[in-house]
């Protein structure tokens, strides 16, 4: 009678304890994660806004990729040394044709075998510095005014492709590449012989004394 008493007095208890581990195994997780680094919540909000629609029309035929070193110098105080800069630039120029400019007189159909494309003048559309693949070789003398000194030989650097490119023939290999990239790709489209002209130049009046 005793062993059944005390028996019946543990299995509350015993029915208890394994109560209490299964909700512990339960709610473990939860209790272990460190409540003073919780996981990030990210929120994002986007409020985009069309600023600005532009046709685009200008057909890129050729690019030109420059390397130079430029040595930029500058000087500000009469009795102080000049100020000098040394960059290795990488640039490049883009020559192209507008196509907005062609018109519909600048296409003329002749007969059932041939058409006629006025094309407008090649452009020099695009000319930059590659930031990314040109670096600062020194400064020299800059007297706390390093990065003026460096912007100001960049963009010395800038003005400088667009005078190389130009130099260097752009515009005529420009104009050499509408011949073998547009005449065969019109020919195909319009089944004819396709001969590609320049538009006429308006000449320009002279200036009145």
């Amino acid at each position: 009678m005793p062993l059944t008493r005390l028996l019946r007095q543990l299995l509350p208890l015993a029915f208890l304890l394994g109560l209490g581990w299964f909700l512990w195994t339960k709610v473990r997780p939860t209790l272990l994660e460190n409540p003073l680094n919780p996981e990030p919540r990210i929120t994002v909000t986007h409020n985009t806004v069309l600023e600005k629609v532009e046709d685009l029309g200008r057909l890129e035929l050729v690019q030109y990729q420059f390397k130079d070193v430029v040595e930029y110098k500058k000087s500000t105080y009469r009795f102080l040394p000049d100020a000098k800069v040394a960059l290795i630039v990488a640039g490049h120029a883009v020559g192209c044709l507008d196509l907005r400019k062609v018109r519909a007189q600048d296409v003329v159909l002749e007969g059932d075998s041939l058409v006629r494309v006025a094309l407008p003048a090649p452009e020099l559309c695009t000319w930059q510095v590659d930031h990314g693949k040109s670096r600062v070789y020194s400064v020299e003398n800059g007297f706390f005014q390093d990065a003026e000194l460096v912007d100001a030989g960049y963009k010395y650097a800038e003005a400088n492709v667009r005078t190389a490119a130009l130099q260097s023939g752009i515009l005529a290999q420009t104009q050499q590449n509408a011949e073998k990239i547009l005449r065969p790709m019109l020919e195909t489209l319009t089944g004819r012989r396709v001969i590609l002209t320049q538009q006429m130049q308006n000449p320009q009046r002279p200036a009145r004394r």
